[in-house]
C-alpha cells in the first residue's frame, strides 16, 4: 500500500469522527472535499511525471536490449572474418548492454506498478470525491430545510398567527361576543322604554322600598366593578 493510500485512509476514517461532533457538517465536509480535491491534482500531477519517467525507462532498457542484439551479431561476423579479438570485444559489450538493459527493465517494472498503484489510488480518490459531494449536497439541502423550518416556527410558532397575534377565528369570535353584549344592553334599554316617558317616570314616581334598596345595591355594584 502506498504512502498517498495509508493518508487517504486516515482522512477518512477521521472523517466520520469530526463528523458526529461538528455543528456545521457541511462547512467540514467543504474543507474534506478542498483537501480532497488537492490532493487529486497533486496525484494527477504525480501521474503525469510517472508516466514520462516510465517512459524514459522503458526507452532506456528497448535501447539497451538493441544494443546487447547488435553486439551479439558483430561478434558472429566477427568470428565468421576470422578477428575473435573483434568478437571478444563485442560480446564484452554485449555483456554491458545486458546489464543496462536487466537494470532498467527492473526500474521500468517498478515504475509501472508504483504508477498503476497511484492510478487506482486517483480513482478510489475520485470516487471518494463524487461520493462526499453527493452526500455533501444532500446534507446542504437537509440543512436548508431545518433553517427554514425554524424560522417558520420562529414567526409563526405559539403565538400563532394573524392580527395581534392571534388567530383570525378568535379575535373575531371576541369581537362578537362583545358587540352581542352592546346588543343586549341597547335592547334591554329599548324594551325599558317601550312605555314611554310618561310611563318610566310614572312607575318611577311611586315609593317602593325594595325598589329603592335594590337600585341602591345596584350603584354600589357598579362602583365597586367600574
Amino acid at each position: 500500500m502506498s504512502i498517498i493510500r495509508r493518508v487517504r485512509d486516515i482522512t477518512l476514517a477521521t472523517l466520520n469522527e469530526h463528523l458526529e461532533k461538528s455543528e456545521d457538517p457541511v462547512k467540514l465536509i467543504d474543507q474534506f472535499l478542498w483537501a480532497t480535491r488537492e490532493e487529486i491534482i497533486q496525484s494527477e500531477r504525480l501521474h503525469s511525471q510517472y508516466s514520462t519517467h516510465s517512459h524514459h525507462l522503458k526507452m532506456q532498457w528497448l535501447q539497451a536490449e538493441q544494443q546487447k542484439e547488435k553486439r551479439e551479431q558483430q561478434a558472429v561476423t566477427a568470428l565468421k572474418a576470422g578477428e575473435e579479438q573483434l568478437a571478444r570485444i563485442a560480446l564484452h559489450e554485449k555483456a554491458s548492454a545486458d546489464e543496462r538493459a536487466a537494470q532498467y527493465k527492473e526500474l521500468y517494472e517498478q515504475s509501472r506498478l508504483n504508477m498503476e498503484d497511484l492510478e487506482h489510488t486517483l480513482q478510489e480518490m475520485r470516487s471518494e470525491y463524487q461520493i462526499v459531494y453527493d452526500k455533501r449536497e444532500y446534507y446542504s439541502a437537509r440543512m436548508e430545510s431545518l433553517k427554514l423550518q425554524q424560522r417558520m416556527n420562529s414567526r409563526y410558532g405559539s403565538t400563532g398567527s394573524g392580527l395581534n397575534g392571534g388567530k383570525p377565528e378568535g379575535m373575531f369570535r371576541r369581537l362578537d361576543d362583545r358587540i352581542s353584549g352592546m346588543e343586549h344592553e341597547a335592547r334591554s334599554l329599548r324594551e325599558l322604554r317601550q312605555g314611554g316617558p310618561e310611563s318610566i317616570h310614572g312607575r318611577a314616581s311611586v315609593p317602593n322600598a325594595a325598589v329603592e334598596h335594590e337600585l341602591e345595591q345596584l350603584k354600589r355594584k357598579l362602583g365597586q366593578g367600574g
